[in-house]
């Protein structure tokens, strides 16, 4: 019996441009089926990495956002046992996990050196699915017009994008669902099925 992909759709809240030298605050991510039914979430806030500092202009971004920077805050773990627990969690998913982002360099960056790094393996492979370079394709439109603003309204359930890193795996999820279904059409789309955060760990929709 075949496996069906899971898209993992995840984002990324972070100190600073590259992991090592800044830390990743805090990571969720949402795994859906390509008809939009969302399986499992998890979500971890991790303790910042020895040695590691914010980048000046990040945290200049992050003073500006502080019930965002207070929420990736709250509940830290150390990333050894947090990526260690994401990879079981990964594992466990009914079929192959395919990371997607908005965009997939930055947040894929991150999730796959912590992976590397605190859990010494990637579920992912090396390979991640950016949701801009699909925009691109369904669009017909140049990689620089690949934006949220150039794409159909059609393609967003209401669901709020609060930089809160589950909140928005689950809307970027939901968007990469839509894109997949309906393509440069316009057409209407059912919301999407919404759960509740639970910090470093699963939740299953019944």
């Amino acid at each position: 019996m075949t496996h069906p992909e899971i898209y993992v759709s995840t984002d990324v809240e972070a100190d600073g441009p590259i992991p090592g030298p800044h830390s990743m605050l805090s990571f969720g991510s949402a795994a859906y089926l390509a008809d939009k039914t969302l399986l499992s979430t998890f979500t971890a806030n991790l303790h910042l990495l020895p040695n590691a500092e914010g980048h000046p202009d990040t945290m200049a971004w992050w003073s500006r956002n502080r019930a965002s920077w207070d929420a990736a805050r709250t509940n830290c773990q150390a990333p050894e046992a947090a990526m260690r627990s994401y990879v079981t969690w990964l594992k466990a998913l009914p079929g192959m996990p395919v990371f997607v982002a908005y965009p997939a360099g930055f947040d894929f960056m991150f999730v796959y050196w912590y992976l590397m790094r605190f859990a010494g393996e990637s579920p992912f492979s090396h390979s991640a699915l950016d949701m801009k370079t699909l925009a691109m394709a369904r669009l017909k439109v140049g990689y620089r017009e690949a934006t949220k603003g150039n794409m159909p309204k059609v393609w967003f359930d209401p669901l709020p994008h609060t930089h809160i890193a589950l909140d928005d795996a689950i809307e970027q999820g939901a968007l990469f669902c839509n894109m997949l279904a309906h393509g440069e059409h316009v057409q209407s789309s059912p919301p999407t099925r919404t759960i509740s955060p639970i910090d470093g760990s699963s939740s299953t929709t019944s």
